[in-house]
């Protein structure tokens, strides 16, 4: 009777049982990585499915089924969508007024500010980087009355009333003005801190070289300075158009009677409400409508926004 074969012992294991061991453990470790990887991405998506699938639902379909339930047995319809486009399409002109020149402003002023105080040495120059990093913390409720009553007193409508009779040029534009204004003032605050960290570490040899060429403080930041920033221009015009386009307490608060003609997107879809039976379907329609430039910013300029974070 023959006895069964030994263990072997780790001091005499072939190479190739150490190597199928380490391939064995591998597998069990990528295994567990992409279960844990696919239930993230269904916790972070579901609510993006779900509120998708109730779009595309009638709302006898909404009530009838689940709402990750695609609606494959009966109830798909358009109709949300063509209800939102049509009842959001002016707010979406006028979100693009106000996000697009409001982003632009912000992020260009930041950049300037940041270029002044980092890169050229003066006096006093920290106590005002500190109000500039100060601004940062100051919460949007603080300003809320401030603001309104500012907007109170300095009536845009009227100071602009030369502007009414251009072609194009309507009244209600002077609240987007006033929103316009509003976020710029608010917005610098951060631009600055994202430009300053990255003009930080610009090469001093390179400015100073600039310098002892007689190059201007203005010649330097539009020859040298600027032409550096794109990846950082991508951040921040990606972070403010994001934070401005998405923003309701400052249009509730800034524009008069509940936004009329001058409303912007989020307005919009704040009163698509359906009256007093809710339209769900309607609803989630608006939201996507209302996420749709944003979404196509990020993946227009995703890239470019990691290549500037990265470079930060």
């Amino acid at each position: 009777m023959s006895s069964p074969p030994a263990t072997p012992t780790p001091e005499n294991r072939t190479r190739r049982e150490e190597i199928a061991d380490a391939v064995r453990d591998a597998g069990r470790r990528r295994i567990a990585l992409y279960v844990v990887l696919f239930g993230l991405v269904g916790f972070y998506l579901a609510p993006l499915e779900a509120g998708l699938m109730t779009a595309f639902k009638t709302t006898d379909a909404f009530n009838r089924t689940v709402p990750f339930v695609p609606p494959i047995f009966g109830g798909f319809t358009l109709e949300p969508w063509r209800v939102a486009f049509n009842e959001m399409s002016h707010a979406l002109i006028n979100s693009m007024l106000l996000a697009v020149p409001a982003t632009i402003l912000s992020a260009g002023l930041g950049s300037i500010a940041a270029y002044g105080l980092t890169t050229i040495d003066w006096k006093y120059q920290m106590p005002i980087v500190a109000l500039f990093v100060a601004g940062i913390f100051i919460p949007y409720q603080a300003v809320l009355v401030p603001l309104s009553r500012l907007f109170a007193i300095v009536n845009t409508q009227e100071l602009l009333s030369f502007l009414w009779g251009l072609p194009l040029m309507h009244e209600h534009y002077a609240s987007i003005i006033n929103l316009i204004i509003t976020h710029v003032a608010y917005g610098i605050p951060i631009t600055f801190l994202l430009f300053r960290g990255y003009y930080q570490n610009l090469s001093v040899e390179m400015i100073e070289a600039a310098k002892l060429d007689g190059a201007s403080v203005f010649s330097i930041y539009r020859n040298i300075v600027l032409p550096l920033s794109t990846s950082m221009f991508a951040v921040t015009l990606i972070y403010q158009f994001t934070q401005i386009w998405n923003d309701l307490l400052f249009a509730l608060v800034i524009l008069p009677s509940g936004g009329g003609a001058a409303a912007p997107v989020t307005v919009a879809l704040n009163s698509l409400t359906g009256g007093i039976i809710q339209s769900f379907n309607t609803q989630m329609a608006g939201a996507f409508v209302a996420a749709l430039p944003t979404l196509l910013v990020y993946v227009l300029f995703g890239e470019q926004f990691a290549e500037g974070v990265a470079g930060s």
